[in-house]
C-alpha cells in the first residue's frame, strides 16, 4: 500500500512539473493559441529523452571563444530536470539536441497547425516535437517526420507508439519527393528552402524553416503559399534561432550573404519572398532563384 501511495504522488509531481513547464514555455514563447500549451502538458519528455542522467547544453554569454556553449550533466535522473526551458543532448558529441521549447512553442503558435492538417517535420531527432505536432493535427491529421539518422530514426518510431497519426520517414527530407501537405515544419538550419518544401505544399500552406548559413544564427522564416500560386508569397521572420545544419548541400556564398543580412538586424522589415523579377530597392536578400524583400508580397 505505502508503493502504491508513492507511486501516486510520483505521477502526481510529474504531473504537476509537466503542467508548469508547460505554462512556462508558453508563456515565454508569446503563444496565443491555448492547444499548445496543453500539447506540452499532455507529452512526456522522458521517453524522447532517454535514460538519464541527462546532458543540458548551456551557453554562458560571460565566457568567450569555444567554451561559451557546452554541456553539464544532471546529477542523476529525476525528470524534474526535463522540464525546464533547456535543450537535452541526444548526441552531444555532434550537438544534436531536444531543441529549446520556448523557440518551439512560438513557432507552432505562428504556423498554426490545424486539427486534421498533414504535416511534414523535416529533422525529427527522437520524436518529442514530432509528437507535439501530433497532438496538434489530432487523430484525424497526419505527421510525416523525416530523420535521415538511421539511431535517431529508430528511436523517433518507438517511442512514438502511442501517435498513430506520426510516421517516421528514415531518409531526407530535402532531397526525395515529399507527399503534399499543409505544412512543412523544418528543424534543421538551411541557406535557403529547399524547392522539394516548396513544391509540397497545399495552397494557403505554411513553411516554416531555419534559413542561416551552415554554423552562424539565423532567423525562422515564415513562408505562406498563396492560394494562386503566384510568384510572390508572405514571408516573415518570427524569431532569431540557430539550428544544427540540416545534412544537404548548402549555398556557402549565399551563407556569407546571410550572415552580413543578419548583422544589419532589420529581420522585422521582410515581408515576402519573390521567385521572379530582377530584385528592387526593397530586396533584402538576394539568392538567385528567390529573393527575401521588404515590400508586401
Amino acid at each position: 500500500m505505502a508503493d502504491e501511495r508513492s507511486a501516486t504522488a510520483e505521477v502526481q509531481r510529474i504531473a504537476k512539473l509537466r503542467a508548469f513547464f508547460a505554462r512556462y514555455v508558453a508563456y515565454t514563447g508569446a503563444v496565443r493559441d491555448p492547444r499548445i500549451e496543453a500539447a506540452f502538458a499532455s507529452v512526456p519528455r522522458e521517453p524522447f529523452a532517454g535514460p538519464g542522467p541527462w546532458f543540458i547544453r548551456v551557453a554562458s554569454p560571460w565566457r568567450r571563444g569555444p567554451e561559451r556553449s557546452g554541456y553539464i550533466e544532471t546529477p542523476d535522473a529525476d525528470p524534474a530536470f526535463l522540464y525546464q526551458d533547456v535543450l537535452i543532448a541526444l548526441d552531444p558529441a555532434r550537438g544534436i539536441n531536444i531543441g529549446e521549447p520556448s523557440l518551439h512553442a512560438r513557432c507552432l503558435d505562428c504556423v498554426g497547425v490545424l486539427p486534421g492538417e498533414t504535416v511534414l517535420q523535416i529533422g525529427a531527432g527522437s520524436g518529442y516535437y514530432t509528437a507535439i505536432l501530433a497532438t496538434l493535427a489530432g487523430p484525424e491529421g497526419r505527421v510525416y517526420a523525416y530523420e535521415i539518422d538511421p539511431a535517431l530514426a529508430e528511436r523517433a518510431t518507438s517511442n512514438l507508439g502511442p501517435w498513430p497519426q506520426a510516421k517516421v520517414m528514415a531518409r531526407s527530407g530535402t532531397t526525395d519527393p515529399l507527399p503534399k501537405a499543409d505544412i512543412v515544419y523544418v528543424n534543421a538550419g538551411i541557406s535557403h528552402p529547399s524547392v522539394n518544401w516548396l513544391e509540397a505544399l497545399h495552397p494557403g500552406g505554411r513553411l516554416l524553416f531555419p534559413l542561416q548559413a551552415e554554423t552562424t544564427r539565423g532567423g525562422m522564416l515564415l513562408v505562406e503559399k498563396p492560394q494562386d500560386d503566384g510568384s510572390s508569397w508572405p514571408a516573415r521572420f518570427i524569431s532569431r534561432a540557430s539550428f544544427i545544419a540540416c545534412q544537404t548541400e548548402q549555398n556557402a556564398e549565399l551563407g556569407r550573404d546571410l550572415v552580413a543580412a543578419f548583422q544589419r538586424g532589420d529581420i522585422e522589415s521582410v515581408q515576402s519572398i519573390r521567385f521572379d523579377g530582377e530584385p528592387d530597392d526593397s530586396c533584402w536578400l538576394e539568392a538567385g532563384s528567390w529573393w527575401l524583400s521588404t515590400a508586401p508580397p
